[in-house]
C-alpha cells in the first residue's frame, strides 16, 4: 500500500489531481467554447479586411497573396483572454470559492501545488492555442478565396508560434492569479500589461517611450507570432514573454509561501 500511494503522490499525483479538475469545471469548457468563436469571428473580419484590401482601386493597398497562418495569428490579440481567464480561473476560482484549503491538505507542498497547476495551465493553453490556430486557418481559407496562400513549412510555424505564445500567456495568467487572488483583479491588471499600457506608449511619439513598449508580453509575443520587429530578433519576442511569465509564477509563489490560504 505504500508504495502505490508513493506512486500515486508527489508532483505526478499532484498534476492528474489538478488536470482532473481544470476538466471537471464548466468554465474550462466554456472558455474554450469563447476561444474557438472569438478565433472564428476574428478570421472572418481579418479576412474581410485583407480581400477588400486587395480588391479596391488603390493599387499602393494591394497585399495580394496573405498566408492563412497570418490570419490566425492576427486574431490572437482577441482570442488570447479567453484562454487567460481559463488559466487564471485555476487559481482564482479556488480562492473565491474556498478550495484552496482542501488541495492545500492533499498538497501540502506549496511549490509543488503551484508547479502542478503551472503545467496544466502551460499545456492546455499551448494545445488549445495550436487547435485554434487550425480553426483559424481553416475559416480563413475560404473567406480569403483566391487570396489564400498555404505553405506548409510557414503555416506549421504561425500554428506552433501561437501555441507557444497562448501556452506562456496561461503561463503568466496563473502566476498573476496565484499573486493577487482575484479573478477581476487578474484580468484588469493583464489587460492593462497587455493591452492599454502599449497602446499608451506607442501613442506617445518619443522613441525612448515606444521602445519600452517593445519590452510589454503582449507586443513581443506579436513580434515573436509575426516573425517581424525593428527592436529585436523575433525569437527574442518568445524569450521576453517567457521571463514574464517566469516572473509572475515566482512572484505569484513568494506571496502564496508567506500567506495563509
Amino acid at each position: 500500500m505504500t508504495a502505490v500511494a508513493s506512486r500515486g503522490g508527489g508532483l505526478r499525483g499532484a498534476v492528474a489531481a489538478e488536470w482532473t479538475k481544470a476538466w471537471t469545471v464548466r468554465s474550462t469548457w466554456w472558455s474554450l467554447l469563447a476561444g474557438a468563436g472569438l478565433m472564428g469571428l476574428g478570421a472572418v473580419q481579418f479576412s474581410i479586411f485583407a480581400t477588400n484590401a486587395n480588391g479596391n482601386d488603390d493599387p499602393s493597398d494591394d497585399k495580394g497573396v496573405v498566408a492563412v497562418g497570418e490570419i490566425a495569428v492576427a486574431a490572437v490579440d482577441v482570442v488570447q483572454f479567453a484562454l487567460i481567464g481559463l488559466a487564471m480561473l485555476l487559481i482564482t476560482a479556488e480562492y473565491s470559492g474556498g478550495a484552496i484549503r482542501t488541495a492545500l491538505q492533499w498538497v501540502p507542498r506549496r511549490g509543488v501545488l503551484l508547479l502542478a497547476k503551472t503545467a496544466v495551465a502551460a499545456v492546455i493553453g499551448g494545445a488549445a492555442g495550436v487547435l485554434l490556430a487550425v480553426l483559424g486557418s481553416a475559416v480563413a481559407t475560404p473567406m480569403l478565396g483566391r487570396w489564400a496562400g498555404f505553405e506548409a513549412s510557414g503555416w506549421f510555424g504561425d500554428v506552433l508560434a501561437i501555441g507557444c505564445y497562448l501556452s506562456l500567456m496561461s503561463v503568466f495568467a496563473l502566476g498573476l492569479g496565484t499573486l493577487l487572488r482575484s479573478a477581476a483583479g487578474t484580468l484588469i491588471a493583464i489587460f492593462l500589461i497587455v493591452m492599454l499600457v502599449p497602446a499608451l506608449l506607442q501613442a506617445s511619439d518619443i522613441t525612448a517611450v515606444e521602445r519600452i513598449a517593445d519590452y510589454l508580453p503582449g507586443i513581443a509575443g506579436a513580434a515573436f507570432m509575426r516573425g517581424e520587429s525593428e527592436a529585436y530578433e523575433p525569437v527574442l519576442g518568445l524569450l521576453i514573454v517567457a521571463a514574464w511569465a517566469a516572473a509572475a509564477v515566482v512572484a505569484g509563489y513568494a506571496v502564496l509561501r508567506r500567506r495563509d490560504a
